[in-house]
């Protein structure tokens, strides 16, 4: 089973970005997915999750309002569009894949993981 992310890039203060994440080996149709990052020198935190069934989202606060988190369960893919983006935001994201349909905000629940892609906020 592999996650392949792509998307990331750099992009100035108050831009966009939409990362990309896709599935192969596995179909993920009524599994939870989620994204996640991680900052140097930091802890890899939360960031979005959408339930196997419904649709069902949910958002780290710093992040409400600016990023929405989608599938294409045709696809195997999760998307994360990014807005008004802050340096703040600046780090690896990684895409996850859990086993069961509810979200979670503990990485503990995610069996798979995509090798992240960069996102740089820098004017």
């Amino acid at each position: 089973v592999q996650l392949q992310a792509s998307g990331g890039g750099l992009v100035q203060p108050g831009g966009s970005l939409r990362l990309s994440c896709t599935a192969s080996g596995r179909t993920f149709r009524t599994d939870a997915m989620g994204w996640f990052r991680q900052a140097p020198g930091k802890e890899r935190e939360f960031v979005a999750t959408i339930s196997g069934i419904g649709g069902i989202t949910y958002y780290a606060e710093s992040v409400e309002g600016r990023f929405t988190i989608s599938r294409d369960k045709d696809k195997n893919s999760v998307y994360l569009q990014m807005n008004s983006l802050k340096p703040e935001d600046t780090a690896a994201y990684y895409c996850a894949a859990a086993l069961s349909t509810r979200t979670s905000v503990s990485s503990n629940e995610y069996a798979y993981w995509g090798q992240g892609t960069q996102v740089t906020v820098s004017s």
